[in-house]
């Protein structure tokens, strides 16, 4: 059975930490755009999501973590990606997704990065 996804976030160091559980399809990528919009909104430019809770992204919530990274590219912010799956990895990879975001093991590695 499905796991239902839900998510938390906090700022941490000025940077947006969102947490997500359960599957990244149309109701999960829509749950994290819209925490990501109401801190963008007010100015956040480095995030972190942490998907360690959440093994499987579909092409839709992919779409959703693509939006996000276009927004904050075009302002010079920056998304990283931390605690993934290896097969939510190997689709990140594939799509070039690494080019433009980057990837940690953690949210404190990560942490570290955004904040150099």
């Amino acid at each position: 059975m499905e796991q239902q996804f839900n998510l938390t976030s906090e700022v941490r160091n000025n940077c947006l930490v969102i947490t997500t559980s359960g599957y990244v399809n149309n109701v999960g990528g829509e749950a994290i755009a819209t925490e990501f919009s109401k801190h963008f909104e007010n100015g956040t430019k480095q995030v972190i999501i942490n998907l360690e809770q959440s093994k499987v992204v579909n092409s839709i919530g992919m779409s959703f973590l693509i939006d996000i990274i276009d927004q904050l590219n075009d302002v010079g912010g920056k998304v990283v990606f931390t605690n993934l799956d290896p097969a939510v990895d190997k689709m990140l990879a594939i799509m070039g997704l690494f080019q433009f975001a980057g990837k940690e093991k953690s949210v404190d590695e990560a942490l570290k990065i955004l904040s150099a």
